[in-house]
């Protein structure tokens, strides 16, 4: 057949006929409906599934954030249960009458009755003290 050719075929305008062809545009605005109803149910559910994914996405970068905070804090606490630990011992230490009377001695040259104190240089401490003196 060319395409130029009518086709032959004739419609019948019988009552079945026009009943038959009103069902079948009744099904098809049916389907279509459906269709319809389905592509926006399909898109409201991927708009809930990208918001549901971008909320995901924030509380998980969230969450690092604070298991990086927990981290810092973890490491700072041990870094300061060490000092009170060292304060603790150098106060047991402050504590002794005789410790602290030697500490008095060696910082402060403090002396007893009738001693003598002689400062000795050291050959480390007098030269950087001569470098700073040169700067």
């Amino acid at each position: 057949m060319n395409e130029n050719e009518t086709p032959k075929i004739a419609s019948l305008d019988t009552p079945y006929a026009k009943e038959q062809y009103r069902k079948f545009q009744k099904q098809h605005r049916q389907l279509i409906f459906k269709r319809r109803r389905l592509a926006v149910l399909f898109a409201v559910a991927a708009f809930a599934a990208i918001v549901m994914g971008v909320q995901i996405f924030n509380e998980q970068r969230h969450l690092s954030e604070l298991k990086e905070i927990k981290t810092e804090t973890i490491a700072k606490s041990a870094e300061i249960d060490n000092q009170v630990s060292g304060l603790k011992q150098d106060v047991e230490l402050l504590k002794d009458e005789n410790y602290v009377a030697k500490l008095a001695r060696s910082r402060f040259y403090y002396s007893k009755e009738d001693e003598l104190i002689f400062v000795l240089p050291d050959s480390a401490n007098t030269h950087t003290d001569k470098q700073a003196a040169e700067k």
